[in-house]
């Protein structure tokens, strides 16, 4: 009779985050943040197109001076979040909303609306420079409000420029259309042009997925230097890029807040099921 083989052990399941380990090595779990009270809290807050509700009854807190990355499938909410948080939804007749959501404590929905997008910079997923010159881009929202000397206005092209890592390449094309600058520069500029009105948030709706890996990776570059300064806060497709990028994560699934934490626990040990099939390609 033959002699039977030993059984062996199956291999043990490879770790579900294997795809993202080069880039959560070295990362560590994000420092406090500088106060107790979050940047930005959702508590119970939905937003409606009509009756369908886009998100729903979301509850969660941006932590101040960090980057928080939204991530999720198409349709789950991302930007329809993002939108509420410095009422672009305004512009939507059919949106209303519900519950609470606070930026710096204070009901956003109740805040003058001017102020609040000054405190609070928005840049898009497609580069959108104005068609003026490049130096009027970035002077444009101080001049709004009410910045005038010429002096003045130097200084803060120079420094909000310098911030988006652009000054080096344009300080010799202010007086060019921005639009003859390259995409990623483009984007660069637009960021530029958030900055100068000294927002305290910066709000990113993918502002990556027009770009190409070079130009990508310069913007990943600069929001990493930008950390501290300004709380950001990126909706994204790309979890290669949360994992990259982000010091908390929210993901979202059918307008509603799956789960949220730091980044590097949310992708190596995920507390729900759903997050670790989404994370893991199983669906989306």
């Amino acid at each position: 009779m033959a002699e039977a083989k030993p059984q062996t052990e199956p291999a043990p399941a490879e770790p579900a985050v294997s795809q993202f380990a080069s880039q959560l090595q070295q990362r560590e779990t994000p420092e406090e943040a500088t106060s107790d009270q979050p940047h930005i809290q959702a508590e119970g807050f939905s937003v409606y197109y009509g009756d369908t509700a886009a998100v729903r009854e979301v509850t969660m807190a941006v932590p101040r001076g960090q980057i928080t990355a939204i991530i999720g499938p198409s349709g789950c909410g991302k930007s329809t979040f993002l939108n509420a948080v410095n009422r672009m939804t305004d512009l939507i007749p059919s949106c209303s909303v519900a519950g609470d959501l606070r930026f710096d404590g204070e009901r956003v929905y109740e805040a003058d609306v001017v102020h609040l997008r000054r405190r609070i910079g928005m840049v898009f997923q497609k580069p959108n420079p104005f068609p003026k010159s490049v130096y009027e881009n970035v002077a444009y929202g101080p001049k709004l409000h009410g910045r005038r000397r010429r002096a003045e206005l130097d200084r803060i092209v120079e420094r909000s420029l310098s911030e988006a890592g652009l000054w080096d390449e344009v300080r010799d094309r202010l007086r060019a259309s921005a639009t003859s600058l390259s995409g990623g520069q483009q984007q660069r500029l637009c960021i530029a042009r958030a900055l100068a009105v000294d927002p305290e948030v910066i709000l990113l709706d993918e502002p990556t997925s027009a770009l190409d890996p070079r130009a990508t990776a310069r913007i990943e570059d600069l929001m990493t230097e930008l950390r501290g300064r300004y709380t950001i806060l990126i909706v994204t497709h790309n979890m290669q890029q949360a994992a990259r990028v982000s010091d908390y994560t929210a993901f979202l699934y059918e307008g509603e807040l799956v789960e949220f934490g730091d980044t590097v626990s949310l992708f190596t040990n995920p507390r729900k099921k759903q997050t670790e099939d989404y994370i893991t390609g199983r669906f989306g």
